[in-house]
């Protein structure tokens, strides 16, 4: 078996030894392949690299915009939150004066029915009393009947005193016609030619 085994490594060595054997032959074609090989690379290198930004730019700008889009979401939430919470205190401010309001109306309600009933008692007691009227209507009327008397009284001595100057007036109106007519008499007396 040792031989067997013996064979064996000897035979790998060989195999080893071929292999090496026709790498180096082919050597100097893998040499001119390899830097043919990074020639075409690098002649390829630049667009590949172009490219690559490319892409890089567009996935960049696809992350921007998907980041761009979750923002405006985020950004329409916390509008809508806020103009909800504005929404809710100035509909609590608009309940608040409508309580307000309410509050205030019934007050004055209140306070309409209040005087409402004091002046009506207040009416009723000293302004519509029926006796306290019967006895001022009382006192009205003689107080009436007192000046109409006095009234007349002060008409029929006007009336008097008017009737009084006109007969004075007529007596002067009279005198003063004799006064400017009395050559007419003497002269009609006298014969006079002229009066005729």
């Amino acid at each position: 078996m040792e031989t067997n085994s013996n064979n064996f490594g000897e035979l790998q060595e060989l195999k080893d030894m071929a292999t090496l054997a026709k790498l180096l032959a082919r050597a100097p074609f893998l040499e001119s392949q390899y830097y043919f090989r990074n020639r075409a690379v690098d002649s390829f290198r630049k667009s590949e690299n172009d490219a690559a930004v490319m892409i890089q730019s567009w996935f960049r700008g696809c992350q921007v915009r998907a980041y761009m889009r979750h923002l405006n979401r985020v950004v329409t939430i916390i509008q809508k939150w806020w103009r909800s919470y504005l929404g809710r205190k100035y509909y609590q401010l608009i309940v608040e004066a409508a309580y307000y309001t309410m509050k205030m109306n019934l007050y004055n309600e209140m306070a309409v029915r209040i005087q409402r009933r004091w002046r009506g008692f207040r009416i009723r007691k000293y302004c519509f009393n029926y006796y306290y009227l019967k006895e001022y209507l009382r006192a009205v009327s003689e107080t009436n009947d007192a000046i109409r008397e006095a009234l007349e009284e002060f008409a029929e001595m006007k009336e008097r005193e008017e009737r009084k100057v006109l007969l004075e007036r007529e007596e002067k109106q009279k005198d003063y016609q004799a006064r400017k007519m009395h050559y007419l008499l003497s002269t009609k007396q006298c014969g006079h030619p002229t009066t005729a």
